[in-house]
């Protein structure tokens, strides 16, 4: 069964000077400050897309491990992802780096790198990013 998750933005004023917001309206986990400075410089407890993005793929990317590790019969005792989105203004998304770091009981670093490389290529955030370079990092904790 398909599913539709959404969120709403609202921006106001010009897009260096002016403000907005966005909300996470499925789960109503919040609304969260956006600003051009967050986006380009300085967080500065406001969010941007890049930051969301590399929520989303982080995420996915660990369901993604987790599930093909389970089903190769070596589940993970956990599984930590870090995604970072570089943004550089005027070109735009340039790249996104993960660093995952998992325990696997009984499984091997080559094919822990294999089941790292194959989720890298399948989970659903990956598959949406085509045509960004997307490079991962993945060791046994």
């Amino acid at each position: 069964m398909a599913t539709t998750r959404t969120a709403n933005a609202h921006w106001e004023g010009p897009l260096t000077s002016g403000r907005g917001t966005v909300s996470l309206d499925s789960s109503k986990l919040g609304t969260y400050d956006v600003t051009w400075p967050a986006r380009s410089e300085e967080p500065n407890g406001k969010t941007s897309p890049e930051e969301l993005i590399a929520a989303a793929h982080s995420t996915c990317y660990s369901m993604a491990l987790s599930h093909g590790l389970a089903g190769a019969g070596t589940p993970p005792e956990k599984v930590d992802t870090k995604a970072e989105v570089t943004f550089q203004p005027g070109e735009g998304i340039t790249g996104i780096h993960l660093t995952v770091r998992a325990s696997v009981p009984g499984l091997s670093a080559a094919d822990f790198e294999k089941a790292a490389q194959d989720a890298k290529a399948n989970c659903p955030v990956s598959k949406a990013l085509t045509g960004t370079k997307i490079t991962l990092d993945a060791a046994l904790a």
